[in-house]
């Protein structure tokens, strides 16, 4: 029996490595495998390509190339623009700080936020409404004198839902003039890179978080927007490597490789985003049309192209990503970093889910090589498994 191909609806957890991005790569796993430290030729080498996706990734935010900090993942970007943040701000003040985020943020900046919380800081989760999304008037009114960081995604990696990150941040810019204050500004672009615009000057924040692979780059990278002159120490030690601020030996293959997947985000996005809008909207359309008790999570309009994240009542999430597995159609129930736990969604239930409901949900996420001849196989077998599970879960 011929196994079954898969059709790939996981692009929020990872992307495949484009053609052009392995291309860029090969060289520093080759011939040029210098230290991008060491000053003799091969080491000058490996510096020049990772200098090369600075200038790319500085070009594609609007901004200077020092302001870039290679990392070796979002999460730890993240964590960078967190603890980083906060670290800077007790050095040179003794108030107890207080940090603003959402209730649907990532883990790597909830955890960080609970681990500074433990150890004396103030934190304010925002919650959202039934889309998914902050609203400004909720940010408003969490500013208190002590508030140095304010740190919401702009879009969400579970639900797509996207948030109103540069009036947020014209409004701390209002603030921070009329109050003489200096509130940090974070937003987690890792899910936002592809479709929407990143500049950071236009978006008013001071520290951007980037994924590689979410971009159809490599894993293993990622990259801290850190603007000029906002105040931030380093969290991990050995080393004066990306400005002091990321020690450790630059990974050059898979830094050349995020500067090459970035400068084609910005060739791709129109295109990319209109069609994938497309078959996102034929995909939503279809389920809950044909398939019934079941209903679409988050914002329809102010949503990523490529996210359709879907509640089946009756019926474990678990369950139907299994059934579409064996079925040759890779999807995920969230968060792939949260994919081991048995607890229902943060996401979802900060949306007002029951537990339940949320159990039974379902992330599809598209990507650029998604056809429409896949979403009309999806549409095809997924109500026979819907009825199906639903027949023998215990779940009513």
């Amino acid at each position: 029996m011929a196994k079954k191909p898969t059709i790939y609806l996981d692009n929020a957890a990872t992307t495949p490595i484009d053609k052009a991005v392995l291309k860029a790569m090969l060289p520093y796993l080759g011939n040029d495998f210098g230290n991008a430290s060491s000053l003799h030729s091969p080491g000058q080498k490996a510096r020049a390509g990772v200098e090369k996706a600075r200038k790319q990734t500085a070009d594609f935010l609007n901004c200077q190339t020092e302001e870039i900090i290679f990392t070796g993942s979002a999460t730890e970007a993240d964590n960078m623009a967190v603890l980083g943040t906060i670290k800077a701000v007790q050095k040179n003040n003794a108030k107890k700080p207080h940090i603003v985020t959402s209730e649907i943020e990532h883990p790597a900046v909830l955890e960080a936020c609970g681990y500074l919380q433990k150890n004396g800081a103030e934190v304010s989760y925002l919650p959202v409404g039934k889309n998914g999304i902050v609203k400004l008037a909720d940010v408003k009114k969490s500013i208190k004198p002590n508030t140095v960081l304010v740190s919401i995604m702009y879009a969400n990696n579970e639900i797509g839902s996207i948030q109103p990150v540069a009036e947020i941040g014209k409004l701390l810019k209002a603030i921070n003039r009329k109050l003489k204050t200096e509130i940090r500004f974070h937003t987690d672009a890792a899910q936002a890179a592809n479709y929407l615009d990143c500049d950071a000057r236009k978006l008013g924040v001071d520290l951007l978080t980037l994924s590689g692979h979410k971009i159809y780059g490599p894993k293993g990278v990622g990259v801290l927007y850190v603007k000029k002159g906002a105040a931030i120490e380093p969290v991990t030690f050995g080393g004066h490597q990306e400005n002091g601020l990321r020690p450790g030996t630059e990974n050059t293959a898979a830094i050349a490789g995020f500067g090459t997947a970035i400068e084609m985000v910005s060739a791709n996005r129109r295109l990319q985003t209109a069609n994938l809008t497309k078959l996102r909207n034929k995909l939503i359309d279809g389920i809950l049309k044909t398939i019934p008790k079941t209903s679409l999570n988050g914002s329809r309009e102010s949503r990523l192209p490529n996210n359709a994240n879907i509640s089946f009542s009756g019926v474990e999430g678990e369950s139907v990503l299994f059934a579409l597995n064996g079925a040759g159609v890779a999807v995920s129930t969230g968060s792939a970093c949260a994919s081991h736990k048995l607890e229902p969604s943060h996401v979802l239930l900060a949306l007002g889910l029951p537990p339940e409901k949320a159990h039974g949900s379902i992330r599809f996420s598209l990507g650029r090589q998604t056809t429409s001849k896949e979403i009309d196989y999806v549409l095809k077998i997924l109500p026979g498994i819907i009825k199906r599970l639903r027949k023998i879960s215990p779940i009513k």
